[in-house]
């Protein structure tokens, strides 16, 4: 595998986006090894879904799409941003706080830290946000032999 694979969608901000981009994103983990039946591949779609509901709903209408992007460094890092271009950072509410949403960072906190990853949130150059994760590549590598891939 190289040293650096990245794969990139912008979708529109609406609810079927989502999907889209957890479909996305599925394919290209199956694509890199990462089997699609494995506890990392449904953890990280369940982020996704979680990054990108965040980008519709809380964007309020200011940010007409929202990228996904992943990455995987040297078998090692994988990383998945999703880019909105609303400035308003995500907010962590209270535990106590009762109400049937608002609950994304949480979980994708959680679920981030359950695989030993981190969540960063940064401000982009045209004042929009990245809410991103990294978690260590859990895909076994495929060694390649000198020639290339061989066929089966």
């Amino acid at each position: 595998m190289a040293d650096h694979q990245e794969a990139s969608v912008t979708l529109p901000s609406d609810p079927a986006s989502v999907r889209a981009a957890r479909t996305f994103v599925a394919e290209v983990l199956a694509e890199w090894g990462l089997p699609s039946d494995s506890e990392a591949a449904d953890t990280v779609r369940l982020i996704v879904s979680e990054l990108a509901t965040n980008a519709v709903q809380h964007t309020f209408g200011q940010s007409p799409t929202f990228t996904v992007d992943v990455r995987l460094d040297r078998d090692e890092q994988l990383r998945v941003g999703v880019t909105d271009s609303h400035p308003r950072f995500p907010k962590r509410l209270p535990a106590a706080v009762q109400q049937d949403n608002g609950r994304g960072m949480v979980i994708i906190r959680w679920l981030t830290a359950e695989f030993g990853g981190t969540l960063t949130v940064r401000r982009t150059r045209e004042g929009g946000k990245t809410v991103s994760i990294e978690l260590p590549w859990t895909a076994p590598v495929q060694p390649v032999a000198a020639g290339g891939p061989q066929e089966p």
